[in-house]
């Protein structure tokens, strides 16, 4: 786990660049500000990010009950990482424990879809866009990503890890913006400098952190070796004990 000294500048700059990085994702949730004109966007339709009044009252109805939603699941997913290094201590298995997990979560979603869902035709699958995205949502982002997280946190730690789970929603605003024309806002544009500032900070301080653990690592094996030093110099020293022993036996018994 994490360990925090708030009077080094490495642990300062991990903690400084996670608000950093938390205050940009929400400046791009809850912010939007002016429309930012990106040239690849400018053939888009004017109006297809007009939504009707109607429409939005349905949607901000419940943002309420969305905001709780989200941070739950938000805390839920941080859980799985320091949960998942703990883990990984005590069972050093990466594929396997990869596929509980799967499999875990398959017996999640199967019970809350018998709760939420009443009707057999969610249930039919087709050769369309929604077998695509399910086999794209289990192999990708769930088993590959889990396995290659398990991974990381072997070798850096969760904090580490979900340093770069921010960058999603970069990501996803452009990939939006390019396939979708969707409209990118001037809170999204800052929130995103943010978030990379963040980033780079933490970056940094884990960065120095590895730096500063390594002499300590490279000390053990020292200290094994003049261990192993100290034990040949004594095996040496008694042989030559033993040989000068015996030495003294057979002078001993030669003399008349």
């Amino acid at each position: 786990m994490e360990k925090l000294h708030m009077r080094k500048v490495r642990c300062q700059a991990k903690v400084a660049g996670t608000l950093v990085t938390v205050a940009g994702a929400m400046l791009m949730t809850l912010y939007k500000g002016p429309i930012m004109e990106m040239g690849w966007a400018k053939h888009a339709d004017p109006h297809q990010g007009n939504v009707p009044a109607a429409a939005a009252d349905d949607t901000d109805k419940d943002w309420i009950k969305g905001c709780v939603f989200v941070i739950i699941a938000t805390l839920a997913w941080a859980s799985l990482f320091v949960l998942q290094a703990a883990t990984m201590k005590k069972y050093d298995a990466p594929l396997s424990l990869t596929s509980l997990i799967c499999f875990m979560g398959t017996l999640q979603a199967i019970a809350v879809t018998l709760i939420m869902e009443h009707k057999p035709s969610v249930w039919r699958i087709g050769f369309d866009m929604n077998l695509l995205a399910a086999a794209y949502a289990g192999i990708v982002t769930s088993s590959i990503a889990y396995y290659v997280q398990s991974l990381v946190m072997q070798d850096r730690g969760p904090v580490f890890a979900s340093a770069f789970s921010p960058l999603m929603m970069i990501i996803v605003a452009i990939m939006g913006s390019f396939i979708l024309a969707e409209n990118i806002y001037l809170g999204g544009v800052v929130g995103a400098v943010l978030i990379v500032v963040g980033l780079y900070s933490v970056l940094w301080g884990k960065h120095k952190e590895n730096k500063e653990k390594k002499p300590e690592a490279m000390d053990i094996p020292l200290a094994v070796k003049g261990t192993m030093k100290l034990d040949e110099d004594e095996l040496e020293t008694s042989k030559a004990n033993n040989s000068v022993a015996e030495n003294s036996v057979k002078t001993n018994k030669e003399e008349p």
